[in-house]
């Protein structure tokens, strides 16, 4: 992937008292680069020559010579960071990693408090596809300047490729207000604000992208339609999409443009999939997958074939295309996870913090909300229906979702950071510091939904359920709907969905891995549920789909509402509520259906080995593998 950088900031050391050597500078800090080049041959070569020399090569893409030129400095000033932060800097753009890297990191030695020696370093990381290391540097860059836009932009992707969710949002808190931005890092912007729900800052972002003048402009132009195109049906604006799509006709791209191609291609295949013309988006994915080189459009793409397919009832073909996806996203997450990608490694690392019988007898009693002051909480394995539900309680005007987040796991991490190791710590939590909890809790709350008022929230995060010793502690009675499906149905899901979460990706890449965390969560689940015997309704995609009207009503009973009928209308609610954080954007829509029940039956040949894994748990849960 192509990044702009930022040129880093230049302190002339001395400039002579020579009238040549002023216009060489004015020339220079005039951007006028030709100039700066011709006055320069003329002139002796000092520090300050060599310097605006070099610079303006780098300028003119001559980026060899820039090198050597700055290599000269190095050793006529060793000491200067500045010198060694542009080797960096113009190595790493000629593909000279090694001297880069080596640049860089003295760069940094000499002043470490530069931001600049940072986000260049991060830059060389996101080039190498080292991306927890460019995490780091990006976030440092910030860090010493949080006015830096580059820097802000460059640390939520990285953050966004290590799944760092809290850390990509504040990167790009502010984002609304930011300058217009090249058309390359508009795209980059545009495209995580959409996976934080912010399309309309997204669209923004997008509309005051600056494009190049010269040749490529009119490519990424066409690359911002797409854009667009994929933005309106992410929020489920499906003309507005077509409209932006009138622009960019199929017939007028070139596979000599490969970035535009693929761009078009997805954007008119994820409107076609919508639209049901299932045929013409596996083609146009399969014309993605012989082209691209993007390994983050290659996964949209396998996965967009496999549903394709799927729902053609292709199902050899949509395994093929799902095995390419994994096998995919497996080289990002290696990069990223590494210790996961043992055969036994466990993914869900929560599974394994429990609470005994014995450690909760040492519970100090603590002033705790009431029912009706607490979260609603939404929990179940991943894709077990908790999209619908939390819908549903959003159409109701008592209660307010927030999409999904993982507000109480953070509780967690804020614990283990303070040195309160959870969840041993929670015996000793004193008053003070349970409502501490409760206040950052609620403070990201408001961030994320400041007009709540008096509605109940409904907190739903899928895997809530391995934090029971949290909710319980600071919510014990807050009541809890726990969302279940057939296992296999739910592994099925799992598997056929491209989540972002570099150790989400371990955990689907296989039925196996995916058959024995699925055990193991319940199994946390009944042993931390018996023990702080939570308020928990069973809420089961199946019974919901074939008696819906019972199970609204009878939610309502469990939330204590008076009238549950605008749950019943939740399809139109989200229809209009447009964008919709998780995979489900566009089923929920749609209504109740039985679609989805035992779709696995089509796959069974490839479920048999992880039956017998499986098999225990679903007796329990009161399913059968029929």
């Amino acid at each position: 992937m192509h990044h702009a950088v930022r040129t880093a900031r230049i302190h002339p050391l001395s400039i002579p008292d020579r009238e040549r050597e002023a216009a060489l500078l004015t020339a220079f800090n005039q951007g006028d680069m030709d100039r700066v080049l011709a006055l320069s041959e003329a002139l002796p070569e000092t520090e300050t020559t060599l310097l605006l020399r070099a610079l303006a090569l780098r300028a003119a893409n001559r980026l060899h010579e820039a090198r050597s030129l700055l290599t000269r400095l190095t050793q006529l000033a060793p000491r200067t960071f500045e010198y060694w932060n542009n080797l960096g800097l113009v190595a790493r753009e000629s593909g000279d990693v090694e001297t880069a890297a080596q640049a860089l990191q003295q760069a940094l030695t000499l002043a470490p408090q530069s931001a600049d020696a940072h986000y260049n370093l991060g830059l060389l990381h996101l080039q190498l596809k080292n991306w927890p290391a460019a995490r780091e540097s990006l976030l440092g860059a910030v860090q010493l300047a949080p006015d830096f836009i580059e820097a802000r932009l460059y640390a939520a992707h990285a953050s966004h490729l290590c799944g760092d969710n809290f850390a990509e949002e504040a990167m790009l808190e502010n984002a609304a207000s930011w300058p217009p931005l090249p058309a390359e890092q508009a795209l980059m912007l545009a495209s995580m604000l959409s996976t934080l729900g912010q399309q309309e800052t997204a669209l923004h972002a997008l509309d005051q992208a600056a494009l190049p003048q010269d040749d490529t402009a009119q490519a990424l132009r066409g690359r911002i339609i797409a854009m667009r195109a994929l933005l309106h049906e992410r929020g489920n604006r499906l003309d507005q999409a077509e409209r932006e799509l009138a622009q960019l006709p199929l017939d007028d791209v070139s596979t000599q443009q490969p970035e535009l191609a693929c761009a078009a291609w997805l954007a008119h295949a994820a409107v076609a999939a919508r639209r049901g013309d299932r045929e013409r988006a596996a083609v146009l994915y399969e014309r993605i997958l012989a082209l691209a080189g993007d390994t983050e459009v290659r996964i949209q793409a396998a996965f967009g074939l496999a549903a394709a397919r799927d729902k053609q009832a292709r199902h050899s073909d949509a395994w093929k295309a799902l095995q390419h996806a994994h096998a995919t996203q497996l080289t990002v997450a290696r990069a990223i996870v590494p210790e996961l990608m043992a055969h036994d490694s466990e993914p869900l690392a929560m599974a394994d913090l429990c609470v005994s019988r014995i450690e909760h007898d040492r519970w100090k009693p603590l002033a705790s909300p009431r029912a009706d002051q607490s979260p609603v909480f939404v929990v179940g394995f991943p894709r077990s229906g908790t999209t619908l539900l939390e819908q549903m309680l959003d159409a109701h005007p008592d209660f307010c979702a927030m999409d999904e987040r993982a507000f109480i796991h953070e509780l967690t991490e804020r614990m283990n950071f303070a040195g309160q190791p959870y969840p041993a710590a929670l015996a000793g939590l004193t008053q003070i510091e349970a409502d501490q909890l409760r206040e950052v809790y609620a403070a990201m709350v408001r961030k994320t939904v400041p007009n709540l008022g008096t509605r109940r929230l409904v907190d739903k995060n899928p895997l809530n359920m391995l934090c029971l010793p949290m909710i319980a502690r600071l919510f014990p009675e807050a009541r809890i709907i726990l969302c279940l499906r057939h296992p296999c149905d739910v592994l099925l899901s799992c598997y056929m969905q491209p989540f972002r979460s570099p150790a989400f990706m371990v955990l689907c890449s296989s039925l196996e891995r995916l058959a024995r965390s699925y055990v193991r969560a319940f199994e946390h689940w009944f042993n931390q549920a018996e023990i702080f015997a939570p308020r928990v309704l069973e809420w089961r995609y199946e019974s919901v789909v074939t008696r819906f009207d019972e199970h609204v009503q009878r939610l309502g009973h469990f939330l204590d509402v008076e009238d549950a009928a605008p749950m019943a209308r939740f399809a139109e609610h989200a229809r209009s509520k447009g964008y919709i954080s998780t995979p489900s954007y566009a089923q929920v829509t749609q209504g109740i259906h039985g679609r989805a029940v035992h779709r696995w039956h089509a796959y069974r040949e490839m479920f048999e080995p992880v039956l017998p894994i499986l098999r225990p748990m679903m007796e329990r849960l009161g399913y059968t593998d029929s």
